[in-house]
């Protein structure tokens, strides 16, 4: 269990109020004290306030928790062990929002979805810290209670005071067994923060790699929040050099890749010099496939990045094409994430078009090469599945309709990368997402229409062969996994166009 402190800074200035009363709702009838407007200093305890607030965005704002945070974090000057109380209480009730409402459902007698927004908050809130943390009771409880009054849900005080109440008198393992008993895989999914149509795809990838009996551990896996990653630029930096000047660890699959446990990487010279980036190590793999992968002609250095957004592997691809004398050409369909692009790729090979990949012709900046593009990544939109320890609100938002139309997308991204590619190039197509519909559907789609020949990835890319040897082949595809590999779980894939083309 996790928890940074056992009492709330509010907690240790006096006894909280106990109330011996039983909740029955809104409608209790002690009176309230009417609060029309929120407190702006929250109620003083800096971790919980910053939490609070996060959530709340999330959920007024549909941001994302893990841009929020260091925003709300810098803006209220939080440092030290508030900021890593805020971010375990943050990330941890966005992550586990599924099952929390579950056992609040539970408690309170009534669905979610009949619960007023900023209670329903506030009693995430506080159940994470019952059920997660080694947060005393009464400090979790009362302090929940207080952030109710200070954002204006004060007639509702009572009502989370008694649902809270009620969670802390059972054991987490006990509200875990009663709101997630059996061995269904919607259970299981729920005991590890997961919605069930995730788990199902996820089980129909482990299944391809005859890796079934994994699915618990996947997924427990993906419930924990990543260490930091850093890539060290190709002819920038060596990784040795990066880790020593750190203090972090090697990576154990890509050679540029080193391990933080902790930190901020943004204050890191190296990062804040273009040295090196924070980028998961399964990313730097994608754009090592691209590199690495055999052509059947001469590389002349003409190399396309479809998808470009923000930059990370765009600027990995231009520094380690500095040697070689390549360029890249880098299409971003968002003009706002074209410009991180440039500004990520300042000082390297890289022209940035703003655009949509699937039409490159019509890019009037773009100088289309006579013979296609010797080497092209198409690192596609996806759900993000492989990326949810990251983005923890990202697997409540997501549903199962959101595949076919991204996976349609995908295939005519990847359509036009054969389209424009040279005879004997290669394609690497990659997602975020471990979903087959995503990955292997839309590779063997495309091969068997155009032509292309897929690579066998671990036989022929040199800096794919350990990972593959490691669990991570899918036939000839690669399939990183949180559990085995420590990465997100990306997918990657290759097409060879035959130099006899039989498009």
């Amino acid at each position: 269990m996790g928890g940074f402190r056992s009492r709330s800074e509010s907690a240790r200035k006096g006894n909280p109020r106990r109330h011996t009363g039983r909740s029955t709702g809104y409608e209790m009838k002690r009176p309230q004290r009417r609060q029309e407007k929120p407190r702006d200093a929250g109620i003083g305890d800096p971790a919980r306030d910053a939490a609070f607030e996060v959530l709340r965005a999330v959920t007024e704002k549909e941001a994302f928790g893990n841009l929020e945070l260091p925003k709300v974090l810098r803006r209220r000057k939080i440092s030290g062990l508030d900021a890593k109380f805020a971010t375990e209480l943050t990330y941890g009730t966005l992550r586990a929002s599924g099952l929390l409402d579950a056992v609040i459902s539970k408690a309170a007698g009534r669905p979610v979805s009949k619960i007023d927004s900023v209670a329903l908050d506030t009693l995430r809130l506080g159940t994470y810290q019952l059920l997660r943390t080694r947060v005393e009771p009464h400090a979790a409880v009362h302090t929940s209670v207080e952030i109710a009054k200070a954002n204006g849900a004060g007639k509702a005080s009572g009502f989370v005071n008694g649902v809270l109440r009620t969670i802390s008198r059972t054991k987490a393992d006990k509200w875990v067994e009663r709101v997630a008993p059996g061995k269904s895989i919607k259970d299981v999914a729920l005991r590890h923060n997961h919605p069930e149509w995730i788990a199902k795809a996820f089980q129909q990838a482990l299944k391809e790699q005859g890796a079934e009996d994994e699915l618990e551990a996947a997924l427990a896996a993906d419930d924990e929040r990543p260490i930091v990653h850093l890539a060290a630029r190709p002819g920038q930096i060596s990784a040795e050099e990066l880790a020593l000047i750190t203090g972090g660890e090697h990576g154990r699959w890509s050679d540029y890749a080193v391990y933080l446990e902790e930190g901020a990487p943004g204050e890191i010279d190296a990062v804040a010099q273009g040295l090196a980036s924070v980028q998961d190590e399964g990313s730097q793999l994608i754009a090592l496939a691209m590199l690495e992968t055999p052509l059947l002609r001469h590389d002349a250095g003409r190399w396309l990045d479809m998808c470009a957004g923000p930059g990370g592997k765009t600027a990995f691809i231009a520094s380690w094409g500095q040697s070689e004398r390549a360029t890249v050409d880098a299409v971003e369909i968002t003009p706002h994430r074209a410009d991180l692009v440039a500004a990520t790729c300042k000082g390297l090979p890289v022209k940035v078009h703003t655009g949509d990949a699937r039409q490159l012709d019509q890019l009037s900046r773009l100088n289309l090469p006579a013979e296609g593009f010797d080497r092209i990544l198409v690192d596609a939109p996806c759900t993000g599945l492989g990326a949810l320890r990251r983005r923890p609100e990202a697997r409540w938002r997501k549903t199962a309709k959101d595949v076919p139309q991204l996976a349609a997308l995908q295939r005519e991204l990847l359509r036009a990368a054969v389209d424009h590619v040279a005879p004997g190039g290669v394609v690497v197509y990659s997602t975020c997402s471990p979903h087959p519909t995503e990955t292997t559907d839309v590779v063997r789609s495309i091969a068997a229409d155009t032509g292309m020949t897929i690579v066998d990835l671990g036989a022929e890319t040199p800096s794919l062969a350990k990972i593959a040897k490691n669990g991570g082949a899918a036939g000839p595809f690669i399939q990183l996994w949180p559990h085995r590999h420590g990465t997100d779980a990306m997918f990657i894939a290759a097409l060879r166009r035959p130099l006899a083309s039989t498009q």
